[in-house]
C-alpha cells in the first residue's frame, strides 16, 4: 500500500493529470474512523439492498449501466485524464465497464437460485438443497491502470449478488472512483450502496479492518500480501487480483503477422501498464527471425506522447519509469540485446517501445512485473521448452498461444487462469468468463458465474420428507439395521 506523494498534503488526495501534471480534483483523506462510519452505513443499507430480490437489483443495475452509456464521454475523459492513457484506450476500457456490469445484473438470480441436490442412497427420504446469499459488506480496493473497468468487477458481482460496497479507489485515480459511486447514487436513491472512502495506503489498511465481510484487492503481489495479512487478523476472506507477467507462446505454424501485430497491442496499449499484458514471447526458432522483424517494425511505428495522435501515452505514476529503465539495464548487462530502443527510451514521464531479445532467464525482465511498453521476445527451439518457460515464473494470470493446429493443447499445459488462443486478452473480454489467476498472481475470481458466487456464503439444507425405514442416524438402531444398509450398500454400488 503506497504512501502519499511527497509534494501532496496530508489532509488531502490530489489528483493531477500525468500528461501535464494539472491538478484534476482534490478528494478528503478519509481516516480509519471515517472508514468504519462508511462500513457501519454500508451494513445498514445492506438489509434493505439484499431484501430487493434480484429482479428489483437487475432493473436498478440496468438504469446505473444506462446512465453510465448517457454520460460516458465524462467518464471517458476522466479515465484518459487521470491514467493519462489514450483517448481510444479509454473508451476501449468504458465498454467493458457496461458489458461487465449488464452480465453481472442479468445472470445473478440464474446463477444464484437456491439449486436441488440429490440426496443419495443414504438420505434417500430427504430433500437437499443449495442457497447462495450474499455476504452484506464487500470492501474493494482498487488500481489505478484500469481504474473503472478493473473495480467493476468486483463491484458489479458483489451487487448483484445483494451486497453493499465500500469502494477505495487508487490514490492516482479518486475521481473515477467516486463517478462510479456518485453516478449509482443517482439511480439508486433511497440508500447508499456504493461508497467511496479516498486515501493511500492506511486507507486501504483501515478497510482490511473495518469488519466487511470480504476484500477484493487488485493491486501489486506485495501489497496483496500485505493486504492478505491485515485481513488474517479478522478472518475476513480475501479476493486477490496481483500481478501478472504474462507469456505469448508463438508456434512454428502460426500466422506471424497476425501473431506479431497481437504481440504488440497486448505488449504495448496502455503503455504496457495493463495486468494481462504481453511481456514475454517464446517464440519457435523456425519463425523468430521473422517475427522479431514484424514486432519491431510495428512497434516502431507507434507515436509515444501526450498529445491526442499519440498511441501509447505517459506513464501514470511517477514511479514507474524508474521501474522500467532498471528492467531494460538489467537485461542488457547480463547480454541480452536491445532490438528497439533502450535506457535512453525511458524519459521522465514516457517511455517509448523496447524490444529486447536473447534475454536470459532469472532476468528481471523475465521475472518481475515490469509494467511498461517493454516486450521479451525469446527463442525456443520447442514448444515443450516455451511451456517450461512459461510456467517457470512465479506469476500464473494469463498468457496467449497463437498455433494453427495446437492451439487450445498447449494452452491447457500453462500454468495460468486464462489463455488467449490466436489473440490476446480476448478472456477479458468475455463477461461470463472467471478473471484469475494463480502462483504470485493471486486467487479467487471474478467475472463470470464463479465472480458472483465469490461474493456470497453457501449454505446447504437438508430436510426430511419422510421417516425412514431404518433409522442408522440414531442409538435406538440395531445390529439387523446396520447389516441390512450394509448389504444393500454393496448391492446397489459394488
Amino acid at each position: 500500500m503506497t504512501g502519499p506523494p511527497v509534494d501532496a498534503p496530508l489532509e488531502e488526495v490530489v489528483s493531477t493529470d500525468p500528461r501535464d501534471g494539472r491538478e484534476l480534483g482534490r478528494y478528503p483523506l478519509h481516516s480509519a474512523a471515517d472508514v468504519a462510519a462508511a462500513v457501519t452505513a454500508a451494513r445498514r443499507a445492506a438489509s434493505w439492498w439484499s431484501g430487493l430480490g434480484y429482479a428489483a437489483r437487475r432493473s436498478r443495475l440496468d438504469a446505473w449501466r444506462r446512465l453510465i452509456l448517457r454520460r460516458v464521454s465524462e467518464l471517458v475523459e476522466l479515465i484518459s485524464a487521470e491514467t493519462g492513457k489514450t483517448t481510444a484506450d479509454a473508451q476501449l476500457e468504458a465498454i467493458l465497464v457496461v458489458d461487465h456490469l449488464r452480465w453481472a445484473a442479468a445472470h445473478a438470480g440464474k446463477v444464484l437460485r437456491r439449486r436441488h441436490v440429490r440426496p443419495g442412497l443414504l438420505m434417500y427420504n430427504h430433500s437437499a438443497t443449495v442457497d447462495h446469499h450474499p455476504l452484506g459488506v464487500v470492501g474493494v480496493i482498487g488500481p489505478w491502470n484500469y481504474p473503472a473497468f478493473i473495480p467493476i468487477g468486483p463491484i458489479a458481482h458483489a451487487l448483484a449478488a445483494g451486497n453493499t460496497v465500500v469502494f477505495k479507489p487508487s490514490e492516482y485515480t479518486p475521481g473515477v472512483g467516486k463517478w462510479l459511486a456518485d453516478t449509482l447514487g443517482e439511480v439508486v436513491g433511497e440508500q447508499t450502496v456504493l461508497e467511496a472512502v479516498f486515501g493511500f495506503g492506511d486507507t486501504g489498511a483501515a478497510l482490511c479492518t473495518s469488519g466487511v465481510d470480504k476484500v477484493a484487492f487488485t493491486g501489486s503481489t506485495s501489497t496483496g500480501k500485505r493486504v492478505m495479512a491485515a485481513c488474517a487478523e479478522s478472518l475476513t476472506p480475501v479476493l486477490l487480483e496481483c500481478g501478472g507477467k504474462d507469456a505469448m507462446l508463438v508456434d512454428r505454424d502460426a500466422d506471424i503477422a497476425a501473431a506479431a501485430d497481437a504481440a504488440v497491442w497486448g505488449g504495448l496499449s496502455n503503455a504496457g501498464q495493463t495486468c494481462v499484458g504481453v511481456e514475454r514471447v517464446y517464440v519457435h526458432q523456425a519463425v523468430a527471425e521473422r517475427f522479431t522483424e514484424l514486432v519491431v517494425e510495428n512497434a516502431a511505428a507507434l507515436r509515444t506522447g501526450v498529445g491526442r495522435d499519440a498511441d501509447i501515452g505517459p506513464m501514470a505514476t511517477r514511479e514507474q519509469p524508474s521501474i522500467v529503465a532498471e528492467h531494460i539495464r538489467d537485461a542488457l548487462a547480463r547480454g541480452a540485446r536491445a532490438a528497439l530502443g533502450g535506457p535512453d527510451s525511458v524519459r521522465p514521464s514516457t517511455v517509448e517501445p523496447v524490444v529486447l531479445t536473447e534475454v536470459r532467464e532469472g532476468s528481471l525482465a523475465l521475472t518481475e512485473e515490469t509494467f511498461g511498453p517493454v516486450i521479451v521476445v525469446n527463442r525456443v527451439a520447442t514448444m515443450d521448452e516455451a511451456v517450461a518457460q512459461a510456467n517457470a515464473c512465479a506469476y500464473g494470470l494469463g498468457a496467449a498461444v497463437y498455433s494453427r493446429a495446437r492451439g487450445p493443447q498447449i494452452a491447457r499445459k500453462l500454468r495460468v487462469g486464462m489463455v488467449s488462443v490466436n489473440s490476446v486478452l480476448a478472456f477479458a473480454g468475455v463477461p461470463g468468463l472467471p478473471f484469475g489467476g494463480t502462483g504470485a498472481s493471486g486467487f479467487g475470481r471474478v467475472h463470470g458465474p464463479e465472480g458472483l458466487r465469490e461474493f456470497t456464503r453457501t449454505q446447504s439444507i437438508t430436510r426430511q420428507r419422510v421417516r425412514p425405514f431404518l433409522r442408522p442416524l440414531s442409538f435406538e438402531r440395531s445390529p439387523r439395521t446396520m447389516d441390512a444398509l450394509m448389504r444393500l450398500i454393496r448391492i446397489v454400488y459394488g
